[in-house]
């Protein structure tokens, strides 16, 4: 089952208000529109469709709290494949946060009961107790301004044909606007009126947000997010639902999942995010129709068992549906733009987390660097190490430009990256480096001054470091690009697997000129940088010179540790 799940550290389903709103959920949640609608979640109902394991565990962890009692988490994110019922999901978030006792008020020292209507519920030792929301305000985010949004058809359904309903006013629940009996409010919202009620949420869903491609949805999406911080005792939370974006379009998903990836390598700040990706397997062949059941069976999971797996089948198989949409939508997988350089299962084809480079070793070095920028996001910094005995490709360093206020006035840190090159000629034996120019001329010239009489590999005799990706070598650079290409397409290299030069790599477009092909950004200003695949392409040519000049045969690799 391939699954991609980022929490805290300190996760413990044992400490959570999930197990409270399970037992909540099944008394009093009904299914949605569709096959199973007005049936119960109750198990022991006579015709329940209870929630299977992997929904259940979904609210147990977005419930999960710290030693204090608070959350561990401010916003989660649920990716599945099309038709998994993530409104409904979600849905029944919204139930549990407008009604139930979903905040923390306590730990039980066990015998303590939550009563509401007629639901009971015995706390045991150590549990978490809860309590409602005062004033839950909350909002089910829709993309288009005709719809109310699947998730809000959940809500209105069980309130007016549910349990839930059975107490509220006739006119409290309507298709604009859901008004709570005990104060507060569910509302569906668009684009245009999302910044509208000063931020009262309490919770907000994003549902379908690989949709949220669009200026004023992204807009949308960042005010409501900004909205959440303003109500300390509600403790406010949002969570989203996606199937698999389409990789480069920039949607609100594909930024989500970068901010995991960030999370996952330790390299943020903050970590509050729950991330739960599940999908099929990678490489499905889309003519072989036991591998297509078979890739469904894993995408779906328990839920398989209740989807028409017949008609997904003959949807695949539909020659009117392309292989990269079924492969998004079906298998909840991530589809490369159409001029992507490589595709991400290239990348993990060749990816090698164990491999360590350790000191001494003989290395090539790679150098792609920029400088502050008075308008858009500044281009990365970037310096890669590649492993002359077997090509292994890691990174030293990459210097990006953080987003939002952090990233204001931000400009390389020179005296970090000077210090990184001077390390690592003072931890291996670096026989190759070559460096673009282009903006660092100065530093470019010092490391020759510096390193060039111990480089075995030179750019030229002249200048032994300067490579420049531009101009006269138009050549030579689409050969070292197509080089490093060739390598990683016919497995003949590693790579550390490092989320910068993943990133970097998979942000870079093919593009061809009078002598060949090169990458590019998407576009001149893209904040998706490509430097340390650039840097990745320089110090895998120097590698490659290296190996020419019969250097490989001293430089085996001397072990390292491996986890």
């Amino acid at each position: 089952m391939p699954r991609e799940l980022v929490r805290a550290p300190q996760h413990d389903r044992q400490r959570s208000l999930g197990w409270l709103a399970l037992a909540w959920k099944e008394h009093f949640c009904v299914h949605g529109p569709g096959d199973i609608q007005g049936r119960p979640l109750d198990p022991d109902a006579p015709d329940g469709v209870p929630l299977d394991d992997e929904l259940a565990a979904l609210t147990v962890d977005a419930y999960a709290l710290d030693g204090s009692g608070r959350r561990l988490y401010d916003s989660a994110f649920f990716s599945r494949a099309k038709g998994r019922d993530k409104s409904g999901t979600a849905g029944r978030f919204v139930l549990f946060e407008a009604f139930g006792p979903c905040r923390w008020a306590g730990w039980a020292e066990g015998g303590e009961v939550y009563e509401w209507r007629d639901f009971r519920y015995v706390y045991q030792p150590g549990e978490p107790m809860g309590r409602p929301v005062t004033y839950p305000f909350i909002r089910c985010l829709a993309t288009e301004e005709s719809q109310a949004g699947n998730t809000y058809d959940n809500v209105l359904f069980n309130l007016t044909d549910g349990p839930l309903g059975e107490d509220l006013p006739g006119d409290a629940a309507g298709v604009t606007r859901i008004i709570l009996p005990d104060g507060g409010e569910i509302v569906p919202s668009t684009a245009s009126n999302a910044a509208k009620d000063g931020g009262k949420e309490s919770f907000v869903v994003f549902d379908e947000t690989h949709l949220y491609v669009l200026p004023e949805l992204r807009r949308m999406y960042d005010t409501v997010r900004r909205n959440l911080g303003k109500r300390k005792d509600a403790a406010p939370w949002s969570l989203e639902t996606s199937t698999m974006y389409a990789p480069g379009e920039g949607s609100v998903a594909e930024e989500t999942h970068t901010y995991a990836k960030l999370i996952r390598e330790g390299k943020t700040r903050t970590a509050r995010l729950l991330f739960d990706h599940r999908s099929g397997p990678e490489g499905v062949d889309l003519t072989d129709e036991a591998a297509v059941r078979a890739a469904l069976a894993e995408a779906y999971g328990d839920f398989a068992a209740v989807m028409d797996l017949d008609r997904l089948v003959n949807e695949i198989f539909d020659p009117r549906n392309s292989p990269s949409d079924s492969r998004r939508y079906f298998f909840n997988l991530a589809e490369a733009a159409a001029d992507a350089w490589l595709a991400e299962p290239e990348l993990i084809a060749v990816s090698d987390l164990n491999k360590v480079v350790t000191d001494g070793e003989m290395i090539t070095l790679g150098f792609d660097g920029s400088r502050k920028r008075s308008r858009k996001v500044t281009d990365a910094t970037a310096l890669i190490g590649c492993r002359v005995s077997d090509g292994h490709l890691f990174e030293l360093g990459v210097w990006e430009q953080p987003a939002g206020a952090a990233g204001e006035n931000w400009e390389v840190p020179k005296a970090e990256v000077l210090a990184a090159v001077e390390s690592a000629f003072e931890r291996f034996d670096v026989v190759g480096f070559f460096a673009d120019p282009a903006k660092w001329q100065e530093h470019v010239t010092g490391w020759e001054a510096r390193y060039g009489t111990r480089l075995k590999v030179k750019a030229s005799r002249q200048h032994p470091v300067e490579w420049w990706m531009t101009g006269g070598r138009a050549i030579q650079i689409v050969r070292a690009t197509q080089r490093l290409l060739d390598a990683i397409l016919e497995r003949e290299m590693t790579y550390d697997g490092s989320y910068a030069l993943t990133r970097h790599f998979l942000n870079a477009r093919r593009r061809e000129g009078r002598t060949g092909i090169q990458i590019m950004k998407e576009n001149p200003d893209s904040p998706r940088k490509i430097d340390a695949a650039v840097a990745s392409i320089l110090a895998f040519e120097a590698r490659s010179q290296a190996v020419a000049q019969g250097l490989a045969e001293a430089a085996e690799p001397m072990g390292g540790f491996t986890f």
